[in-house]
């Protein structure tokens, strides 16, 4: 069964995650986005992309049960980066994808939607990067788009306490594009895709090539730091006691090793 239903209308390309009830980006998850991106590209009647996900949420994050699976450090360095270039995929995407934010974007969730070119997102959603409560980090290019957005002191923040942020203030701090009430979200979504949709293909190609030139030369250099450190803290003690408690729903006991 498939975990990214995929639709065509008016030109517009509807990616929606199916894994309820909280959309945890499994890497099945991300195996399926990557063939539903590459049969985007291949239909050249797609002139835009919504990526949204199914019943209450976004996407609350990662699968947390699938971290304690591996076996070694590199394992967990090799995740981050699959991450990232699938994330980096959807970035260098030649059409525009919009993420449509509702209920929870957390980790690897907002940093999905982070590298999405447009997020229009409920008043009432939650967006925030908690992977530091778990004795880990960012590992999805979090700690490197989210400055992009909302600025270096923001991002501190919102990284090192782990506090989501509404739709409101993700709006506020220009890490969305709009801001709407959920039962309009799908719909404004829509008609923004479709005003999109109604340009020339090669001339939003273009655009879709030009805009990333204004970015810094810096960010690679960036994810791949990011990679590492993942991998390095995720074989701290901490690391494993912040995700074992996530899972048995307790507050974890750090010991800063």
């Amino acid at each position: 069964m498939s975990t990214i239903a995929y639709d065509v209308k008016q030109g517009v390309a509807y990616l929606t995650i199916q894994s309820p009830p909280a959309n945890a980006l499994s890497s099945t998850i991300l195996q399926d986005l990557e063939v539903k991106l590459q049969k985007v590209e291949a239909d050249k009647s797609v002139k835009a992309v919504v990526l949204t996900g199914e019943g209450r949420f976004f996407s609350a994050g990662a699968d947390i049960k699938e971290f304690t699976s591996f076996q070694k450090a590199s394992d967990s360095k090799a995740l981050a980066q699959k991450g990232q270039q699938l994330f980096n995929r959807i970035e260098h995407f030649p059409i525009p994808v919009i993420a449509a934010i509702h209920g929870a974007a957390l980790g690897g969730g907002l940093e999905l939607a982070m590298a999405c070119h447009i997020r229009i997102v409920a008043k009432s959603a939650k967006l925030g990067l908690p992977e530091l409560t778990l004795g880990i980090i960012p590992g999805f290019a979090g700690t490197q788009r989210l400055p992009q957005h909302v600025g270096a002191a923001k991002a501190y923040e919102m990284i090192l306490t782990g506090d989501p942020i509404s739709g409101e203030e993700a709006y506020y701090f220009g890490l969305a594009n709009r801001i709407v009430d959920e039962d309009q979200l799908l719909h404004e979504t829509s008609k923004l895709a479709e005003k999109i949709a109604e340009k020339s293909r090669p001339s939003i190609q273009h655009i879709m090539n030009l805009v990333p030139y204004a970015k810094t030369d810096l960010f690679d250099k960036g994810l791949e730091a990011e990679a590492n450190a993942f991998k390095e803290v995720f074989g701290s003690e901490d690391a494993k006691e912040g995700i074992q408690a996530f899972l048995e729903k307790r507050k974890p006991d750090f010991k800063d090793e």
